[in-house]
């Protein structure tokens, strides 16, 4: 992986950190399930960085979290918050960040607001709740009619942050195209068959190329 790649995931985790620190709201209905930014941080992640890079940020900040930094919000962090309610929703912060990311690269035919949000809807509400939902019925023994009325209290925040997400991606394209690395590099990904007839140096870059994006 080059550096510049190990520079933007650090950097993405940075920011996943940094919005732990904006001030999260519980509700009694989700079952100490806190309404947290961060979950803005994960949709930025994937349609920043694609699909492979947005998740790995996003693991990069959880495995520095379940060393014992208090990085979540509310200044959580140790192996306990694999013990509560919102396990589920930590457990599927990697594929909302990778389904963000792969959802952006595919919709490269829309504008850079559209796909986001978009993308932001797909990872960070559709895949984010069904890992959710499912972590509540096993931690909380919640039915599943129950389960979905626990979230359904998150649906107008996370709209809100989706909504960031795409306004986000919007102007950080305007000022400097590049920024949107999960629109800037080829989709899908380049594989051995359809590089051949490319001369040898040719197509070992756009191999090597493909491999460190996705």
């Amino acid at each position: 992986m080059e550096s510049r790649a190990i520079v933007r995931i650090a950097l993405l985790a940075a920011v996943i950190a940094a919005l732990g620190m904006v001030p999260s709201i519980v509700l009694p209905i989700a079952m100490g399930v806190p309404i947290t930014a961060q979950t803005l941080g994960v949709m930025l992640a994937g349609i920043v960085l694609g699909p492979r890079h947005g998740a790995l940020a996003v693991l990069l900040f959880l495995f520095v979290v379940l060393l014992g930094a208090p990085l979540l919000s509310g200044g959580r962090g140790g192996l306990g918050v694999l013990f509560g309610p919102s396990v589920g929703f930590l457990l599927g912060w990697a594929p909302a960040a990778f389904v963000s990311g792969l959802v952006m690269a595919r919709l490269r035919t829309l504008p850079v607001f559209a796909a986001a949000l978009v993308a932001a809807i797909a990872g960070g509400i559709v895949v984010e709740y069904t890992c959710g939902i499912l972590g509540l019925m096993a931690m909380a023994r919640m039915s599943l009619p129950q389960a979905l009325a626990a979230t359904a209290v998150f649906v107008p925040g996370d709209l809100l942050k989706a909504l960031a997400t795409a306004f986000v991606a919007e102007a950080s394209h305007r000022s400097y195209p590049a920024a949107i690395v999960s629109r800037s590099r080829p989709w899908p990904p380049p594989s051995p068959q359809c590089c051949r007839g490319m001369p040898a140096k040719r197509r070992a870059d756009r191999l090597s190329f493909a491999r460190t994006m996705w």
